[in-house]
């Protein structure tokens, strides 16, 4: 494949045994040839895209010394807002590049009980509350209610997966419900002035849990894949076509069948003085799954890795404290 495929969902979510295996099997092919697709007829309302859009753009359109109010008070803790310059993805990959052109505000689970999953040591770690700030006031509710409907989302995506892995359908269903996943509000200001030798808005990098989901919009200077013929391709992207890859680890638990797929956000073409948003969803198994790879024995390509693990790991090497650190943990 050169170019995204586009799987419809609706006969999907409303339909047959039937109905489920044919998607399952686009998504197959799609995760096993490229890594990534582009879903319509999911069944998200127009509104619970367009409310955390709207609300994201008003919050980064504010001053610096406001949005900084945001910030959370350990430095490096994946939650609330963080400026430009901190974070180099590229560096996931052990390559050096300058800082990426971005700032973000990251969210992490937003239902949390007192279950012992939830609070125990390792538990706290994992689920530390998020910042929310005072302005725009509809933040914190939107951006609560995109995170619930994409959980649910990404439990019906990987419930196709079963299928298309041969599988129970809820095979899955207990390894992603208590997710350590994320959710980022990405926002690239317009660049008025050339960036430095080797810097884009986010260097080339894979995702490190299950399935991304992504809303971006359609300005210059956006999201490229790099396909297996080694070109980068430009990824169309609109908010309610939601795009969706597989990072690390639900690779290796296909054993390597499906794709973790290189991709960038590129710089605008000089000139341009638009800003672009992007709303990334990341499922992240819970952080006590066991990843094994599905496969014979004596053909795993991957040794078992824990879930929470995996992603400290990464974590550290892009400049984001590791959840084993303690108070300064992250999520």
């Amino acid at each position: 494949m050169n170019e995204i495929p586009v799987i419809d969902l609706s006969a999907a979510r409303e339909g047959s045994d039937a109905d489920r295996r044919r998607a399952a099997a686009h998504v197959d092919a799609a995760c096993s040839e490229i890594g990534f697709f582009t879903i319509t007829g999911h069944g998200v309302p127009d509104r619970t895209i367009e409310d955390p859009r709207a609300a994201a753009h008003a919050f980064f359109a504010q001053s610096l010394a406001e949005k900084l109010r945001s910030s959370h008070p350990v430095k490096g803790t994946n939650r609330g807002y963080h400026p430009a310059g901190g974070e180099a993805l590229s560096a996931s990959m052990d390559a050096v590049a300058p800082p990426d052109l971005k700032e973000f505000f990251h969210i992490g689970p937003v239902d949390v009980t007192d279950d012992a999953y939830y609070t125990s040591e390792i538990g706290r770690r994992h689920f530390l509350p998020n910042v929310w700030p005072a302005s725009p006031p509809d933040f914190e509710r939107a951006a609560t209610v995109y995170y619930r409907t994409m959980s649910g989302v990404v439990v019906f995506l990987m419930r196709l997966t079963a299928l298309a892995l041969g599988l129970p359908e809820p095979f899955f269903d207990a390894k992603v419900d208590r997710s350590i996943g994320t959710m980022r509000l990405n926002y690239y200001p317009a660049q008025p002035t050339p960036p430095r030798a080797g810097q884009l808005r986010a260097g080339a990098h894979t995702d490190y849990g299950g399935f991304t989901i992504l809303s971006g919009e359609d300005v210059p200077g956006g999201l490229q894949i790099r396909a297996r013929s080694g070109d980068w391709i430009d990824v169309r992207t609109e908010p309610t076509r939601l795009v969706v890859n597989i990072g690390d680890l639900l690779m290796r638990w296909t054993n390597d069948r499906w794709l973790s797929t290189l991709h960038r956000v590129v710089n605008p073409p000089t000139g341009s003085e638009r800003a672009r948003l992007s709303i990334a969803f990341f499922n992240h198994p819970n952080y006590d799954a066991l990843i094994e790879c599905i496969a014979p024995a004596g053909e795993a390509k991957h040794a078992p890795v824990l879930s929470g693990d995996y992603r400290d790991l990464k974590y550290a090497k892009t400049g984001l404290a590791p959840a084993k650190a303690g108070a300064g943990g992250s999520v």
